[in-house]
């Protein structure tokens, strides 16, 4: 059992800071300022499945997919980075007239006033995928497991999941004490993040590109 704990603890650490709560958090009150809490909830448990399923699914046969589609980590880096950066300026750009979701303000108070018990077409990207699994959380799983095994990354992967349930169910509670103002002001420093780890992704990926050609 300690030899278990001390492993699960070397797992959940570094996926923990590939995850980085503290830096997504922002983003996704940014993201969800104008949803009620129910909406909100059912965005948080759909992106969390989201990104649960694909970390497993990374787990048990990430470098099969890789090999059979012929991508790499680089290639996801890329790709994931200019879906990003696409929303992040779009966002900056259009906040005012158009719902950070792809929605007009029409839209947005249409979602708003959507009635709990009724289903809602709720985006998980980019939340789920690629902000809470992305390609440096698909890296560490991918070096977890090969270190680990499968038992522990596991585990890690569900300790992981499970504190950002937390951390976003509370998070926008917190946020809201602050007020609205406070409320919009970090919705777009969040989105001026998102557009930096965008390209930070973009750079990543065709560096690694270079380097392995």
């Amino acid at each position: 059992m300690p030899d278990f704990a001390t492993a699960l603890i070397a797992a959940f650490l570094p996926l923990f800071v590939a995850i980085n709560i503290p830096g997504i958090l922002p983003l996704y009150i940014g993201m969800t300022e104008t949803f009620s809490s129910n909406n909100r909830r059912q965005l948080l448990i759909r992106a969390l499945l989201a990104a649960a399923v694909l970390a497993v699914l990374m787990l048990f046969a990430g470098q099969v997919i890789f090999d059979t589609l012929g991508i790499t980590l680089n290639d996801l880096r890329v790709g994931g980075g200019i879906i990003l950066l696409v929303i992040a300026v779009t966002d900056l750009a259009f906040g005012d007239t158009k719902d950070r979701r792809g929605g007009s303000k029409k839209d947005r108070a249409k979602l708003q006033d959507h009635a709990p018990d009724e289903p809602v077409d709720l985006p998980v990207v980019p939340l789920g995928i690629p902000l809470i699994i992305g390609p440096g959380a698909i890296t560490t799983i991918l070096i977890s497991e090969g270190q680990f095994g499968w038992i522990v990354t596991l585990a890690s992967i569900v300790a992981n999941m499970a504190l950002v349930f937390v951390a976003f169910t509370f998070g926008p509670s917190l946020l809201r004490l602050a007020g609205r103002g406070t409320s919009k002001a970090i919705a777009k420093v969040a989105s001026l993040f998102l557009a930096a780890i965008s390209v930070a992704m973009i750079r990543a990926g065709v560096l690694g590109m270079i380097a392995g050609a």
